[in-house]
């Protein structure tokens, strides 16, 4: 059997060649694995969760980490070996829920930029607030104020997993090894997309984060709802990496799923008025992408928890902390998605369901730091995939003349959702295949015969 071996640039070349359809295939193969592991068998499939075995984590000097997480399909066996930074501390200067917390100013160079997209010539400089903005050049503000941010990786480290993933046949023959770093950004963002294609309304992102995660979460939002899109906001610690996004944003590797009517915007915590904008990128948004592994919440909790908060139904995917000390989402804001329903409110509030949607509920007990600081029980969470079969057995019911599951489809395509992941090796293993596949179909990667 050939062996197909793709190095992070070929993943990434492959990655950026997919239209709609062929990531639309990939999540469809990959929400079919989730439902397995949720609801299948060992009899059944190879991707029940008693399949997969828990993930092994071994510490080694300077906070770095050594992951093992082996896990199977129907079809293949593999174990993905990845090494990564473990943050220090948050990734952003938290404000207390009363916007009470201990704020420091200092010069600060540009810290935030709103444009819409240019041409594809153009780059993204900084200017003077004063200097007028033409049409090639994003329009960029100047503040002479800034808050300090608290203790955390320095911006140059990366938290990214660098390492590999190992496929085999249920034989034991290796037939594929793939780089890790790009897929596991991909594959991350491509579940997020599973509950965020269902939204009816997408007009204003705020995402959390510059790194990978956050580029492929922008990308594949854009690929899968285009114009639905007006506005997207960046929301990072570091200036000058949320910058480089958007550069990205505007290079030609974007030109045929952007729009000219798309705005984007970026906000660091080195811009003077970024705890009322903070507010405001969270309140305006349809969707919050959580692209970070901060330790401290990312913004308060009354932003979302207050009545001025519960306004209108947002997408939240909390995808970037994945150990118990790790926390982007406030647990109040959990702790209030989960609470008994009275109807007695005197506000218009977006429908909630009583749960937080997760990738593994044994997982995510186990190490989702929001999860554990809220005191979730166990009964309060549902995995995607056991969610995907009720959806199931709605259309299916739909189909055959009856009502359907009203509450659920208005819910998930209207209402406060929010997605929490740990991240799981089946997920690496059934894009992994995918990836492959599409590998040596488009001539990609290099190929060893008779391995």
């Amino acid at each position: 059997m050939p062996l197909t071996v793709l190095g992070e640039s070929d993943v990434r070349r492959l990655l950026l060649t997919l239209d709609q359809d062929e990531v639309l295939e990939m999540a469809n193969n990959l929400a079919e694995a989730l439902h397995e592991y949720s609801t299948g068998t060992q009899e059944t499939t190879g991707c029940c969760s008693s399949n997969q075995p828990q993930r092994i984590s071994i510490p080694a000097p300077k906070s770095r980490t050594t992951l093992f997480m082996p896990a199977s399909t129907s079809t293949s066996r593999g174990i993905k070996i990845v090494s990564l930074e473990v943050s220090s501390g948050p990734s952003l200067p938290s404000p207390t829920a009363s916007d009470k917390g201990s704020l420091h100013h200092s010069p600060s160079t540009a810290s935030s930029i709103t444009a819409s997209i240019p041409s594809r010539s153009s780059t993204v400089s900084s200017h003077s607030s004063h200097t007028p903005s033409t049409p090639n050049t994003p329009s960029t503000s100047i503040s002479n104020l800034s808050l300090r941010p608290s203790p955390s990786l320095k911006s140059t480290e990366s938290t990214a997993p660098i390492g590999s993933l190992t496929l085999l046949t249920p034989f034991g023959t290796p037939y594929a090894i793939v780089s890790a770093e790009e897929l596991t950004a991909f594959r991350t963002a491509l579940a997020s997309t599973l509950l965020f294609n269902k939204r009816q309304h997408v007009h204003n992102i705020t995402v959390f984060g510059a790194g990978k995660q956050a580029y492929w979460h922008i990308r594949l939002a854009l690929l899968l709802k285009g114009s639905a899109i007006h506005h997207i906001d960046i929301v990072n610690r570091s200036f000058d990496r949320a910058k480089s996004l958007m550069q990205e944003i505007y290079s030609d590797e974007w030109a045929d799923i952007r729009h000219d009517k798309l705005k984007i915007s970026i906000l660091s915590s080195e811009y003077g008025e970024y705890t009322r904008l903070l507010k405001e990128h969270v309140r305006k948004a349809d969707a919050l992408f959580l692209c970070t592994s901060s330790i401290d919440p990312l913004f308060p909790a009354e932003h979302l928890t207050s009545s001025e908060g519960r306004k209108k139904g947002r997408y939240i995917s909390a995808v970037g902390s994945y150990r118990p000390h790790m926390v982007e989402l406030h647990p109040d804001i959990l702790k209030q998605a989960v609470s008994p329903d009275h109807k007695h409110h005197h506000h218009k509030h977006a429908e909630k369901s009583g749960v937080i949607i997760v990738d593994s509920l044994e997982s995510c007990m186990k190490e989702a730091g929001e999860i554990r600081e809220a005191g979730l029980r166990p009964e309060q969470l549902v995995e995607v995939g056991e969610l995907l079969m009720v959806k199931k057995a709605a259309m299916k019911e739909i189909e055959m003349g009856g009502e359907g599951e009203k509450g659920l489809k208005r819910w998930l395509e209207s209402g406060n959702v929010i997605y929490k992941s740990v991240g799981l090796g089946l997920m690496d293993i059934c894009v992994g295949e995918d990836i492959v596949g599409v590998a040596r179909e488009k001539g990609l990667g290099t190929t060893i015969e008779g391995f």
